[in-house]
């Protein structure tokens, strides 16, 4: 688990990327609708980095049957698309906040870009990953390592994506992941298995999977220090 981030926060001219630590998912939510809801034409776009204690959230459109026994685990509706998911310690979250007309972009290429940010950031750990057209989000082998979920406002996005880095897969089993009964979810450190990579921590993959997505979006490069 990571703990609260000694990692500085940085900003560039377009992109400021926070780094939160380990927070509890509903104050993140709640500050993401409020950023949202408060930004202007000039506002910087900000990726939140952070990692959830047990929740699942349920999508705007979810279905109640695709949670079938959660437990002690928390429950949160929330707004943005798709089916339940869980977050969890060990889940590597980004948060998006963009104004996409900036990149002159649509919702769908967003997503896109988001996918195969995460493909080629896989690939550089040796792992060979692909998404599906029909149902957002990263597969290895058919197992879902990534998940995609996506508000946007007036074209500002919020909400994001989650990695399984190296988790407790267990409350997985509690729900249709996604809303696919039966779906099989995957972790990177499942998949690396004895391969010794020890660079395949929290903090090296965040640092990863944020050069590939700030290429992928059209952020220039920018480095914390």
């Amino acid at each position: 688990m990571v703990e609260e981030s000694k990692r500085p926060d940085f900003e560039g001219s377009e992109l400021i990327v926070r780094y939160l630590g380990c927070r509890d998912y509903e104050p993140v939510w709640q500050s993401m609708k409020a950023f949202t809801a408060g930004r202007n034409a000039q506002t910087p776009d900000e990726f939140w980095i952070v990692e959830h204690n047990p929740v699942f959230t349920q999508g705007q459109a979810g279905k109640p049957e695709h949670v079938l026994f959660p437990g002690d685990i928390p429950v949160i509706q929330v707004d943005r698309g798709g089916q339940v998911t869980y977050h969890g310690p060990g889940q590597l979250v980004f948060y998006f906040l963009m104004d996409i007309r900036r990149k002159r972009s649509g919702p769908r290429a967003v997503v896109s870009a988001l996918e195969d940010a995460v493909i080629e950031m896989l690939a550089g750990f040796g792992i060979e990953a692909h998404n599906k057209p029909d149902a957002p989000g990263v597969y290895v082998n058919g197992a879902k390592i990534a998940a995609l979920g996506l508000r946007f406002r007036k074209m500002c996005s919020y909400h994001g994506l989650s990695l399984n880095v190296d988790m407790d897969l267990e409350p997985f089993n509690r729900i249709n992941p996604c809303g696919y009964a039966g779906l099989d979810v995957v972790d990177m450190a499942s998949v690396l298995g004895n391969v010794d990579n020890a660079d395949a921590n929290m903090a090296e993959v965040s640092r990863r999977l944020l050069v590939c997505l700030q290429k992928a979006l059209n952020y220039p490069e920018i480095t914390s220090g």
